[in-house]
């Protein structure tokens, strides 16, 4: 039977991109018709979810004309939504390709506050879920107004009430839930490397950083993403390196979001740590391949899951 899986998004977006041909200040830019797209970490686990036929609910705030259309989009997308009311506008982020260069130029809104009365009512809407989640992925950033301690009181009761929660954060939300601890954490080098406190790590070093991790129990397993050059699956008895196929950049929007939906996908099949590690690093790699927001295509990512397990 495959798990129940919970996704949180605390600081949803609606992603707004277009293309443009030759990118200059003070020249007006004309645009393509923009492409409306739901979004944030969370948001995006599901997504990549059900693109690997897996089912998820996502939870997520949800206020003013932006937040009924986030809950429109998903819906289109045919996911299990539980959106939360919040009286902040949700917000929106701003992509633009450059045609003649294919670079990227992304805007990320912050978001308005959120007050004390609705954080409350976030904590208890997600502990109150049914049926309550057997895995639970806190992913992406937190609006203005939720405290990063919020996240390790949540995942206490998370964990009291034995549900797997995958993190995948930064900054002072990161440091805060490394203080309650996790089933699972991705981290990327940089990441790593704060939470360690060890400066300039590298493919040699990282294994040993994401083991001190373990030892001091913030975490049971870590997944250390390293973009092109893969990802090393750490846990308490073993290391494994995966390394990343080689495949034509479009994008990198919505890569990490992918991996945690590739991994997520196996662990709530109850597959291997190695299949998960190698599913991760497919959706990973095959969400590079869509332009703009897309996230990855089922095709491409089970293609590059096959080669890496050759």
């Amino acid at each position: 039977m495959i798990k129940h899986v919970l996704t949180i998004t605390l600081n949803p977006t609606v992603d707004k991109s277009c293309e443009a041909e030759g990118i200059k200040p003070e020249k007006k830019v004309r645009c393509s018709q923009p492409k409306y797209e739901p979004g944030g970490g969370g948001i995006n686990v599901s997504r990549g979810l059900a693109r690997l036929g897996v089912s998820s609910t996502a939870l997520f705030t949800s206020g003013g004309r932006t937040g009924e259309l986030l809950e429109k989009l998903l819906q289109k997308e045919k996911i299990a939504i539980q959106p939360i009311a919040v009286s902040a506008g949700t917000r929106e982020n701003f992509i633009v390709v450059d045609t003649t260069s294919n670079d990227q130029y992304r805007f990320g809104m912050p978001g308005e506050e959120i007050t004390r009365e609705e954080a409350e009512k976030i904590h208890t809407e997600i502990l109150n879920t049914s049926p309550f989640p057997e895995i639970v992925v806190i992913s992406g950033s937190l609006p203005p107004g939720i405290e990063p301690s919020f996240l390790s009181s949540l995942i206490k009761e998370l964990k009291a009430k034995n549900a797997r929660v995958i993190a995948d954060t930064s900054g002072d939300a990161l440091t805060e839930i490394m203080k309650e601890g996790v089933f699972l954490l991705k981290p990327n080098l940089g990441e790593l490397s704060r939470l360690t406190g060890k400066e300039e790590l590298d493919n040699e070093s990282a294994d040993e950083a994401a083991k001190q991790l373990i030892d001091e129990g913030k975490a049971e397993i870590v997944v250390v993403s390293m973009g092109p050059q893969g990802a090393y699956l750490v846990t308490k008895d073993e290391t494994l390196h995966v390394p990343a196929p080689s495949v034509k950049k479009l994008s990198t929007v919505g890569a990490g979001d992918s991996m945690v939906a590739g991994m997520v996908s196996v662990l709530a099949k109850d597959g291997s740590m190695i299949e998960m590690a190698r599913m991760g690093v497919a959706c990973g790699s095959a969400a590079t391949m869509s332009k703009g927001t897309g996230l990855f295509t089922k095709e491409n990512a089970e293609r590059l899951y096959q080669w890496l397990s050759r």
